[in-house]
């Protein structure tokens, strides 16, 4: 599968190696075709690596995952262009406002959310929130002593949800718990602070949700 990935940072290069892992060819977009990060991760990855822009990266891709900065979302979707149409695009972003010297806050919550403002951004791409309760470094394989670790999804495509499922569990995420609709964002970005907080009052960050059930 052809994998377009939405974001150079350590959420995207993470994901992207996940997925070149698995066997997939995956692009990694960026506002410039070959920034330093991606084309150093690139390089890194072999053959089934790439680069390109917002627009050539949604154009590529077979599914699509946003993994930008969720203040940038709206600007990031504008410029990928008509290449969403009719894809998956798992939504991995937070929409995280940085106050100096405190953790990071939610910029909406409550009556809206991150993951309803991509759906209504990119109307027909088929958004599944996914990964953003988690560290990038646990996102691919989490081996933890207590786990399997828990992932929550949510999105309006039934479809669309089954198959990240089915790559979730290729991502060695074996307990995925479907929420509903993308409203149920709402509920999931929060936990995104809750997960900061932990480390912040631990001094770890390898850690993840888990719901135990009898």
């Amino acid at each position: 599968m052809k994998v377009g990935i939405l974001g150079t940072g350590d959420v995207g290069r993470a994901l992207g190696k996940g997925f070149v892992t698995l066997g997939h060819e995956v692009k990694l977009g960026g506002r410039e075709a070959a920034s330093e990060k991606a084309s150093a991760w690139a390089k890194e990855m072999g053959p089934k690596a790439s680069t390109g822009t917002f627009a050539e990266t949604a154009a590529f891709g077979e599914l699509l995952v946003l993994a930008t900065l969720g203040t940038a979302n709206e600007s990031v979707l504008k410029a990928a262009g008509p290449g969403l149409k009719g894809k998956v695009l798992i939504d991995t972003t937070n929409p995280l406002g940085h106050e100096k010297g405190g953790p990071p806050q939610l910029t909406v919550g409550f009556t809206d959310s991150g993951g309803e403002q991509v759906q209504r951004a990119a109307p027909d791409a088929r958004v599944v929130k996914a990964f953003n309760i988690v560290g990038n470094t646990l996102m691919f394989r989490p081996d933890l002593p207590g786990g399997p670790p828990t992932m929550l999804i949510c999105g309006n495509d039934a479809v669309a949800k089954k198959q990240v499922t089915a790559i979730l569990h290729d991502f060695g995420w074996t307990d995925v718990a479907d929420l509903g609709g993308i409203e149920a964002s709402r509920h999931l970005e929060p936990l995104c602070i809750t997960w900061v907080l932990f480390g912040v009052a631990t001094g770890g960050w390898s850690h993840a949700v888990k719901f135990l059930r009898k």
